[in-house]
């Protein structure tokens, strides 16, 4: 439903560089895991007026241009932005046929939002910046992660690549590898919790360790090393849903989800996927949208596809549907 609609000034340019743009290469093979970027539509750059727009389920502010034109989407309690810019085209040949195309861009705000903050000088400093930027997003951060994604390097430390899910062993890829044990490294998180990676996790995420890779180490969402509820991501799929920071955007019924009508890319979703276990969630991902068959693509670190994949190994990446994970899904959060 919409509410009153409030009136300012903007000046904001989306960049359009005309041409495709590559945002994960991937070894010397496009192919295997592409990115690609196309202009956006014309109109899409506004210098001038522009409209705040209240709308419910979730609450939230639009931010349109002066041809009503939405550029981006604001969620209460939600860090997490959708802003409209170049249309891009996500692809993973080796695990499926279909391909995401979406000129949806998903970018952390430098603080949850509250309604009204288009006031705040926060706001009217970061939103210019964000809508014109080009770097790398949530999503595309997260396609650093998949089949055959070349490696990524930040100040000598390799911070994105294709990464494994686990060591393997005799029953199969083990869980417990977070961002840190990716990277390498030792990691001193909040209340003197301490967490050294070890060896054989290299370059490995399980499924909350992708989502806390993406989101905390890579975009600047903070993480605790525990199970609890605080300012920053807990370490288990259970515990970002039930503890976690954002905005709950399906509430976990305790059975499938189905109304998927308050969805947008960058959501994370959660899935139980041995309901023989009770009804707690054990699985989590990043949603990526609607893909070319017209169904719900979720990408996610899993055991049979060793690694993140929004593709088909070991189950169909859809929450629609009658497959493993559609079956299995339960809740949605944005951050």
């Amino acid at each position: 439903m919409r509410k009153a609609v409030k009136v300012g000034v903007l000046v904001a340019v989306i960049g359009v560089s005309g041409t495709a743009a590559v945002y994960a290469a991937t070894q010397d093979r496009q192919e295997i895991t592409a990115i690609s970027a196309s202009a956006a539509q014309t109109g899409a750059a506004v210098t001038g007026a522009y409209t705040y727009e209240r709308l419910e389920n979730p609450a939230r502010t639009a931010v349109r241009d002066a041809a009503g034109a939405q550029l981006a989407s604001f969620t209460d309690g939600s860090r997490t932005v959708m802003l409209t810019g170049k249309s891009r085209t996500f692809t993973e040949p080796r695990f499926t046929k279909v391909s995401i195309t979406s000129n949806a861009w998903i970018r952390l705000a430098p603080q949850a939002w509250q309604p009204g903050a288009e006031k705040e000088k926060w706001f009217t400093d970061w939103l210019p910046k964000a809508i014109g930027d080009t770097d790398p997003d949530v999503l595309a951060i997260a396609l650093q992660y998949t089949d055959g994604a070349a490696d990524q390097i930040s100040k000598k430390l390799r911070v994105g690549g294709d990464a494994n899910f686990g060591p393997d062993s005799a029953e199969g890829r083990l869980e417990k590898s977070d961002f840190y044990d990716y990277l390498g490294i030792g990691w001193d998180f909040p209340g003197g919790v301490h967490e050294a990676a070890e060896p054989a996790r290299a370059r490995s995420l399980d499924c909350s360790g992708f989502v806390r890779m993406v989101y905390g180490y890579r975009s600047g969402f903070p993480l605790l090393g525990t199970n609890t509820k605080g300012p920053g991501l807990p370490r288990r799929a259970w515990a970002l849903s039930e503890l976690g920071p954002g905005t709950e955007v399906i509430h976990d019924e305790k059975k499938q989800a189905t109304d998927f009508s308050a969805l947008q890319p960058g959501d994370v979703l959660f899935f139980n996927l041995e309901p023989q276990l009770g009804p707690q969630v054990s699985h989590t991902g990043i949603y990526l949208g609607i893909d070319s068959d017209g169904h719900h693509r979720v990408l996610s670190s899993r055991k049979v596809a060793n690694g993140p994949t929004f593709g088909d190994a070991g189950g169909v990446s859809l929450i629609d549907g009658s497959g493993t994970y559609a079956k299995a899904f339960r809740a949605a959060k944005r951050l």
